[in-house]
This record gives C-alpha cells, structure tokens and sequence, in this order.
C-alpha cells in the first residue's frame, strides 16, 4: 500500500513537470508578435502597442520593457490620471524632471504591462531641444521594446526553446518581482521616430534685443502713467 502512494506521488510530480515544461511550447512561441507605432504631431504623441499570439489554455501575461532617449519623456501625473481613468499600467524606472531640457535629461525606461489586453495607447511627449542655425527639425529615434511574458501557471520552458530569463516587477505596484520570459525571435520594425521643432539660434540676438527693448519701454509707460496720475 505503501508504495502504492509513492508510486502515485511520483507520477503526480512527473505530470506536474511537463505541465510546466510545455505551458509555453516552441509551436506556440513562434505565433507571438508585436508592433508599434507612432500617432499625432507636434511635441505630444502617442505610442500604439500591439501583442498577439495563438491561442493557449492558460491565461499570459505580457510586459513591454521600452528605452526612451533624452529628447522625450513621460509625464507621471498624467500616467497615473489613465491609470484611475483608462486602467493604463505604466511604470517608471526614476523620477522624470518634466521641464527640463533635452541636453539636461537622460533617458529612462518605461515598463508598459499588458494585463489582460493585447493593445495600449501610451502618450509620450517631445523635449526642448537647443536651437540650431543649420535647422528647424530634429529627429529622436524610439527602438523597439523588449516584449516578456509570463503565467502563474508556467516556471519553465520546453527544452531546446531560445529565451532568456529577465527579473522584472510582477504588477504595475512594483510589490514583487517575478522572472518573464524574453521573447527573442520576434521581427525587429526598427522602432518608431518623430519630428521635434527647434529654435533658430541665429534670431537670439534679435530676440533678446526685442525683448530688453519692449520691456524698457514697458517699464517707461507704466512709469509715466503712475507719475502722472500721483498713484504709486
């Protein structure tokens, strides 16, 4: 009787084993993709995320790791407002100084999670950048994220499937940190790009001419009429 219960106690761990070892099977890996694009104009965009994959018996978990150069930031405060409004989850990796400068910040990254949806809007916005007397324009290129994935039903992946193992906050509360699965075989669209204005550094002179200017004058009107009318 005895080994009875052994023998059934092993077979329950040998089942348990390749449930896991086949909740994320190669077959099914190879049906995961991901997109992204870029909407609107100006300094304030949005990124457009897009994650599929075939259908499986047990509920995935998707988490976008995305790396923003200085010359765009994310706004915390208004991350949060969609997250009581829309159910956004975004999570920053540093504090975001939001006035300044692209030549005074650096980059940071996103953490964008995917519960239970498979597209996301998440809006991104333009820095000032220095002027320049060559041009109006300049470029600031966004890569690809990283896409991971995870189950609470999965530890482990089939033998012989290429992933990489990546420790990362379990939810948007960043309570815990759960190991995701990287997915790598996913086709690179070579990111997202945009247009941001700059001044025209040959019209400082002007500018700051005009401007000493029409503050003098100012002054000298406000001046004349407290004068005038014995009210200071």
């Amino acid at each position: 009787m005895v080994k009875f219960y052994l023998l059934a106690t092993a077979l329950c761990f040998i089942q348990h084993g390749n449930a896991q070892e086949d909740c994320f099977p190669s077959e099914w890996l190879k049906s995961v993709s991901m997109s992204m694009k870029i909407s609107k104009a100006g300094f304030h965009r949005d990124l457009h995320y897009s994650v599929h994959w075939s259908k499986i018996d047990h509920d995935v978990q998707a988490l976008l790791v995305q790396k923003l150069p200085s010359g765009v930031y994310m706004d915390e405060y208004q991350l949060e407002t969609l997250r009581r409004d829309t159910g956004l989850e975004v999570l920053l990796d540093s504090k975001v100084d939001l006035e300044a400068p692209e030549y005074l910040s650096s980059g940071f990254t996103a953490l964008v999670f995917l519960s239970g949806k498979h597209e996301v809007v998440v809006p991104v916005h333009g820095r000032y950048h220095r002027p320049s007397d060559s041009s109006k324009w300049v470029k600031v290129d966004i890569e690809s994220p990283r896409l991971l994935l995870r189950s609470d039903q999965c530890q482990t992946l089939s033998p012989g499937v290429r992933h990489v193992m990546f420790d990362a906050p379990c939810t948007v509360s960043n309570h815990s940190i759960c190991s995701w699965i990287e997915i790598l075989h996913l086709e690179d669209n070579g990111g997202v790009s945009l247009e941001i204005p700059v001044g025209d550094s040959s019209m400082i002179v002007t500018v700051c001419v005009v401007t000493v200017l029409t503050t003098v004058l100012s002054c000298a009107y406000l001046l004349t009429n407290i004068w005038k009318h014995g009210s200071f």
